[in-house]
């Protein structure tokens, strides 16, 4: 493993007590954050801050309640200090159906979960990160961003919508030494393949020149030097971790 060096930050992580938000948080903490994890799964969030040791805290918190992400983020800056890394992990993939048979509220659930509650985070923690002149920010979008996936229209639609809000927020923080850069990854193995059929995971793989999916770790690691001091003028981008699927 790589040395980045994260001494002396405080990172939240959504989504982080499980699948790539996990893995994504044990990287941070070895390499020397203290990491906050949001969750809305009190029993995984238990079992995630046993497993990551005592330099791992956790909220329970949806992401889609703005007002209580503010109350959150306020209590991990007075507990354990200020926030300089935030990664956006939470997500849902949704229903597998054809958009002309797609639930309408389910559409607005999945575009709620992975769109907008990308934002509202994003929202809660700039102005900290603003007063003090420096923070670091990924927000985690998909494959299905970029390219679309069949029978997940609402994902790929709010997938793209974080890769959109990503290249804003870039482009208004960078004066303030706020990196806001995305990740794309293809199908990790993670819980959410439980979510999907045989078929439509068997359409993902195919599609992967690599031959096989994304592991945690790879996400992971690639995310520990998006989060660090050395990327210091990359921002408003958006990293590939597709295995060769896309290559744009």
């Amino acid at each position: 493993m790589n040395a980045i060096n994260l001494k002396d930050q405080v990172a939240v992580v959504t989504g982080g007590a499980q699948g790539i938000g996990f893995a994504i948080a044990q990287r941070l903490i070895a390499s020397g954050a203290r990491v906050s994890l949001w969750d809305m799964n009190a029993a995984a969030l238990a079992l995630a801050v046993n497993s990551l040791g005592p330099d791992a805290t956790s909220k329970l918190v949806d992401i889609t309640d703005l007002a209580g992400l503010g109350r959150v983020h306020a209590e991990v800056e007075a507990e354990i200090g200020p926030v300089s890394i935030l990664v956006n992990s939470a997500g849902v993939a949704g229903q597998n159906a054809t958009l002309e048979d797609y639930d309408p509220d389910e559409w607005r659930r999945v575009v709620e979960i992975n769109l907008n509650g990308t934002f509202y985070v994003n929202k809660v923690v700039i102005a900290s990160m603003k007063a003090r002149n420096y923070g670091r920010i990924v927000n985690i979008s998909s494959v299905a961003g970029k390219e679309g996936n069949p029978n997940l229209s609402a994902y790929s639609a709010a997938k793209a919508g974080v890769i959109g809000l990503t290249k804003s927020l870039g482009k208004e923080l960078a004066k303030y030494d706020i990196a806001v850069n995305a990740i794309t990854p293809a199908t990790a193995k993670t819980r959410i393949l439980d979510t999907l059929t045989k078929e439509f995971i068997d359409y993902m793989l195919v599609r992967i020149p690599r031959g096989r999916f994304l592991e945690v770790d790879e996400a992971a690691a690639m995310v520990a030097w998006l989060v660090s001091r050395d990327n210091s003028f990359t921002t408003a981008s958006v990293f590939d971790l597709s295995g060769g699927r896309t290559t744009y």
